[in-house]
């Protein structure tokens, strides 16, 4: 089978790759595109390990083919902080020690970001559903969620 030519913009910026037509997107981004902050966690679309938005949506990237990125946008968490400048949600998630062994950290920063560019201010309660789809082994969610809360206060109060 021949390759895949795809051409998609990720973090912002436009990409070119090759990629074999059964190659998964995290693959992908792990492989030739260098970006392992997504991580492996059960190739099945349960844990949100590998979540990244697509076009806006909060996907996991493991059930996503890589061919399928033609002519969309990609954000991984490779794109959230500016520069040495990091996202209110990662700091966030530092200041509420929110992370421990850091396999679901990544996914769980992009899905809070999905969340919070749809609903600035969400309820604990909210912000639980959206993360059901993101396991963590180390922290009890506890922490994570008071991080998410309070990054999105922070967030509210910024100038747009």
């Amino acid at each position: 089978m021949p390759k895949v030519h795809v051409t998609t913009t990720i973090n912002g910026e436009p990409m070119e790759f090759l990629c074999e037509p059964y190659e998964t997107m995290l693959d992908a981004l792990r492989g030739q595109l260098g970006l392992t902050g997504s991580k492996e966690g059960c190739s099945s679309g349960d844990c949100g390990a590998c979540s990244i938005t697509l076009d806006g949506r909060l996907v996991c990237s493991c059930l996503m083919l890589a061919a399928e990125a033609e002519g969309h946008e990609i954000k991984t968490i490779e794109g959230m902080a500016h520069g040495e400048t990091l996202h209110p949600l990662q700091q966030k998630f530092l200041e509420h020690a929110a992370l421990q062994c850091g396999i679901c950290t990544s996914g769980m920063l992009v899905a809070s970001e999905a969340l919070l560019a749809k609903n600035p201010d969400p309820s604990e309660e909210q912000v639980r559903f959206w993360l059901a789809g993101n396991l963590c082994r180390c922290t009890g969610y506890d922490k994570i969620v008071r991080a998410v809360l309070d990054a999105a206060a922070e967030m509210r109060e910024m100038p747009r």
